[in-house]
């Protein structure tokens, strides 16, 4: 489990495909990350959770298996990449942002971009299947970082993001067209899926009744 307050940003070395059914990658870490970290244990890479495959220095090699490679953009990474990383959170940990699992459910497009001297501000495509989940005020997680939504419209939303939020993660290098992985608030999904099928199976209900 993570947070979505993120620690630093990794580079990407390589990605490759290393069989048909997952590629390995080496990430290029901030000094002071994987300090007390070991193989087996779980970073968030773009809010992907990877599990450490081996550590030569400040170098992690992970296994991206094709689910998570075609449902994420790691898929677009390339060499000298920037990747926001977080390691899992502890039972003493503060949690800034929201309990977060690394469980990419899709990616967003950005649509544009609004710059000013306080704060940056993405407005995000969301495939239409998704957007349901989205509420004013609710909670998002982009590329492993806890962010709050704001204005909805159709199947766009805005999210803003603040200075400080900039300078520590990939969000500077972001532009138009990029996209972004999405993690559902999972007690959001909950309620919505359940209040769904309640509704459903009440309506199925009258109908069989009339």
């Amino acid at each position: 489990m993570f947070t979505g307050i993120i620690k630093g940003v990794a580079t990407v070395l390589s990605i490759n495909k290393k069989s048909s059914k997952y590629y390995k990658c080496y990430f290029f870490m901030p000094n002071f990350f994987l300090k007390g970290i070991h193989i087996g244990d779980s970073i968030s890479n773009n809010g992907c959770c990877l599990t450490i495959i081996k550590i030569f220095k400040n170098i992690a090699k992970f296994h991206i298996i094709n689910e998570t490679y075609k449902k994420t953009n790691l898929k677009f990474l390339k060499k000298n990449d920037l990747v926001n990383v977080e390691r899992a959170a502890r039972f003493n940990d503060e949690i800034g942002g929201h309990i977060v699992s690394g469980h990419i459910i899709t990616t967003a497009k950005i649509i544009k971009i609004f710059k000013s001297k306080k704060y940056l501000k993405f407005l995000l495509k969301l495939n239409n299947k998704f957007i349901k989940y989205i509420f004013y005020k609710g909670f998002i997680c982009l590329d492993g970082v806890s962010l709050t939504v704001g204005k909805i419209v159709k199947n766009c939303f805005y999210v803003r993001i603040i200075p400080e939020t900039f300078l520590r993660t990939n969000f500077m290098f972001r532009k138009v067209n990029d996209f972004i992985n999405i993690e559902i608030d999972s007690m959001t999904q909950i309620i919505v899926d359940t209040c769904k099928s309640f509704f459903k199976k009440k309506h199925n209900f009258l109908n069989f009744h009339n």
